[in-house]
């Protein structure tokens, strides 16, 4: 069973739920959100479907556009949008109101209809188009910290943080020139280069008779320099 369920309305939130849909998956794989569109087979009872999903996710996201407060169905019974909310909520399932572009605000007590005031409540997330990879990465960042079974599978976090170092080969020479203060030694045929003040080029077997002190302060005085 999926871990997210996205509720939105459509024509209020539907290309924000496909947008979420998608980043969501990419991020935890595809079993673990549930989008009505996306999700229903045919031939399946849809009222099943959507209420049996709702009571099973540990969240749903509720999408809330610019439309969303004002429809006409919104808490009347039959109404979708209100029965997926109210029947995550009476299953003790987390709600999340996902407030969908820049200017939308959290609705009002006194805005909802009774039986969705309690959503007034309720610590809301935002995703604005505009703002597209920071809101879908503090989405995800927030449902992995809530849902440990997507903390499991999420591939954000399997990202390696640093490259592994390049193992050392006859080719491949890290030297740190910054701080040398003596003799260098790079093996036959090799060549040593140094851009800006106090650049050395220097051909052959070079065995420790390479003098030169190189870092941010070196200098080869001169009368320019006076």
């Amino acid at each position: 069973m999926p871990e997210i369920f996205i509720n939105y309305r459509t024509n209020d939130g539907e290309q924000a739920a496909t947008t979420l849909d998608n980043a969501l998956r990419a991020r935890f794989g595809d079993e673990h959100v549930y989008r009505a569109s996306r999700s229903i087979a045919p031939g399946d009872k849809f009222d099943d479907h959507l209420l049996g999903n709702a009571r099973s996710s540990s969240v749903l996201l509720a999408l809330i556009g610019d439309r969303w407060l004002g429809h006409p169905r919104l808490g009347i019974e039959g109404d979708w949008v209100t029965k997926e909310i109210l029947e995550s909520y009476r299953c003790h399932r987390r709600v999340i109101p996902v407030l969908v572009g820049r200017r939308t605000e959290r609705p009002a007590r006194n805005e909802l209809p009774d039986a969705l005031m309690w959503l007034a409540d309720c610590q809301t997330l935002r995703y604005d188009h505009q703002n597209d990879a920071a809101d879908l990465q503090r989405i995800g960042d927030s449902l992995a910290d809530l849902v440990p079974a997507l903390a499991a599978v999420d591939r954000a976090a399997a990202a390696p943080d640093a490259q592994e170092p390049a193992p050392a080969g006859r080719d491949s020479y890290t030297t740190s020139l910054d701080t040398n203060h003596g003799g260098i030694h790079i093996g036959p045929e090799h060549k040593v280069r140094q851009n800006g003040p106090g650049a050395n080029y220097v051909a052959g077997d070079q065995n420790g008779n390479v003098g030169h002190i190189f870092g941010p302060a070196s200098r080869s005085a001169g009368p320019s320099d006076e």
